[in-house]
């Protein structure tokens, strides 16, 4: 007999259909055949798969036994296989019949003694069940609460090969997971940090707002101890919450890479990647054979955090430079290309010199000019470029460290970005654009009116600091956002004057 079962393959985060055919056919020799570029987790299923069935109380067909994975030109590796292809064989021996096996796709790594395994990718696996047509997709029972994001489709958990035969031959009825995005989304999205625990530090809080308002990537310079990394763990905090599509988009690449907590299915807060500085190129934007995402798309829809950025390998921060303009990242391969989403906010860290107190009064910089400039031409221009806001952090005097009074709360400042982010939801209506840091050129002569002495200063400031064109326009965009924070229509020479001296640090340490 020929059955016919679907299911999926990775493919990076997207999930490809996949037909499984098993043909079982009588023979004097007994041979399971597997086809369809099978890789070697999908080859060995081979040795699982038989155990299963005998341990799950069905018989292994002695006969010749044909397992085809369509289409043939894709790479399949991952054990999700295994269920869907045990299932064909008992479909294909008679062990099995059902009037369900059209509705369903099935998922599922399966152990030696029958019971299922949870597998990677199971959310797209269920966005593409829904984009299908099916009324809904079969997975391993630890693996439903993350499948039930998706609205639309009946998850149906099963625990062990014989309750995926008794709910397909109809002898079993399995209740599907509800849906419940939004009570995940409520239940885990609290932060464990609030930037009232910061003192002092209050200019770097606001550029911290402005950086947060309009998704301006953001520079903190400043000496060891003066709080850098406390800050930016925090920004994220200041972010307006998740929306359920970015969850379930961001949830997406966490859940392909088997980096899903098991008792937290969605992402409900905004990732915080701080990755070390010995990091590989693959690791910072993605790659390997099978192509995978990098930290920059594990970063999607957050924070990537790059502390001692000098300590970078230049040639890895360079590979960043296009994602940080596209939004996305494009592993391409001999055979076939992967295109991750990276839509992240970059904040970065960095000590003014080799020793760190470069103009601190308390302590000495024994660092000679050569040796300061070495360390800081570590990091290109061009990239430098595309960091729109560049902070010194001083370090925090006594008097602010022994203060009992708090500083601003996270909950204060958000407030203020929430609501110059409507501001720019109805300015970018209709328009791919999202945020003031995303403007096209077109978009910045479009929307970044500015007054006449604001015009003038800044013709002063591109002849007098030797300003690139595209510093030009982050300018505009950064002067958009703080006009935004005060509800302004137009940009005053005020805005211009606080954007400019954001970039005036890369030229000064430069210089």
């Amino acid at each position: 007999m020929l059955a016919q079962l679907r299911t999926y393959s990775m493919a990076g985060i997207e999930a490809i259909p996949v037909e499984v055919e098993v043909d079982v056919s009588p023979t004097a020799l007994p041979k399971t055949v597997l086809v369809g570029l099978p890789e070697a987790a999908v080859k060995e299923s081979v040795h699982r798969i038989e155990r299963a069935i005998v341990n799950s109380g069905f018989f292994c067909p002695r006969d010749r036994i044909v397992i085809n994975l369509a289409p043939a030109e894709l790479p399949k590796n991952a054990a999700s296989f295994d269920l869907p292809i045990t299932l064909g064989i008992l479909l294909g021996s008679g062990q099995l019949m059902s009037e369900r096996l059209d509705q369903y796709a099935i998922v599922g790594e399966l152990a030696l003694d029958g019971m299922t395994r949870p597998i990677r990718g199971i959310l797209s696996k269920a966005i593409e069940t829904e984009k299908q047509g099916l009324a809904g997709i079969i997975v391993p029972a630890e693996n439903a609460r993350e499948a039930a994001v998706v609205e639309g489709i009946e998850v149906i958990p099963v625990s062990s090969l014989a309750e995926a035969v008794g709910f397909l031959a109809g002898q079993l009825d399995i209740e599907p997971v509800p849906p419940q995005i939004q009570s995940l989304l409520e239940e885990h999205c609290n932060y464990e940090v609030d930037f009232a625990d910061v003192r002092g530090q209050e200019l770097a809080k606001r550029a911290a707002t402005i950086a947060a308002a309009g998704m301006h990537n953001l520079l903190l310079v400043g000496p060891p101890g003066s709080g850098k990394t406390m800050l930016a763990k925090r920004v994220r905090t200041i972010l307006p919450g998740l929306t359920p599509g970015e969850s379930v988009e961001t949830t997406r690449i966490y859940s392909a890479t088997g980096r899903l907590a098991t008792n937290q299915p969605l992402l409900a807060t905004r990732p915080f990647r701080s990755p070390h500085h010995t990091i590989s190129e693959a690791g910072l934007v993605g790659g390997g054979s099978n192509p995978a995402p990098g930290e920059i798309s594990l970063s999607h829809n957050g924070i990537l955090f790059l502390d001692e950025l000098p300590e970078f390998n230049r040639r890895t921060l360079e590979l960043m430079r296009q994602p940080l303009e596209d939004r996305q990242v494009t592993i391409s391969r001999a055979l076939r290309s992967v295109t991750f989403p990276a839509d992240f906010m970059l904040v970065a860290a960095m000590n003014p010199c080799p020793c760190g107190f470069r103009n601190d009064p308390r302590r000495d910089c024994r660092c000679s000019v050569p040796q300061v400039e070495k360390y800081v031409g570590k990091i290109s221009g061009p990239l430098l470029d595309r960091i729109d806001i560049q902070i010194e952090v001083p370090a925090v005097p006594y008097q602010e460290l022994a203060s009992t009074t708090e500083g601003t709360s996270s909950e204060t400042l958000k407030q203020m970005v929430v609501a110059a982010r409507a501001i720019q939801t109805r300015r970018f209506i209709g328009s791919r654009t999202r945020y003031n840091a995303q403007m096209s050129s077109r978009e910045v002569r479009k929307f970044c009116h500015v007054e006449e002495e604001a015009a003038t200063l800044m013709k002063q400031s591109i002849s007098n600091f030797g300003l690139s064109a595209r510093a030009y326009d982050k300018i505009l965009r950064l002067a958009r956002t703080i006009a935004d924070l005060e509800s302004a229509t137009t940009i005053t020479a005020d805005h211009v004057c606080e954007a400019i001296n954001y970039r005036m640090l890369d030229r000064s340490l430069v210089g």
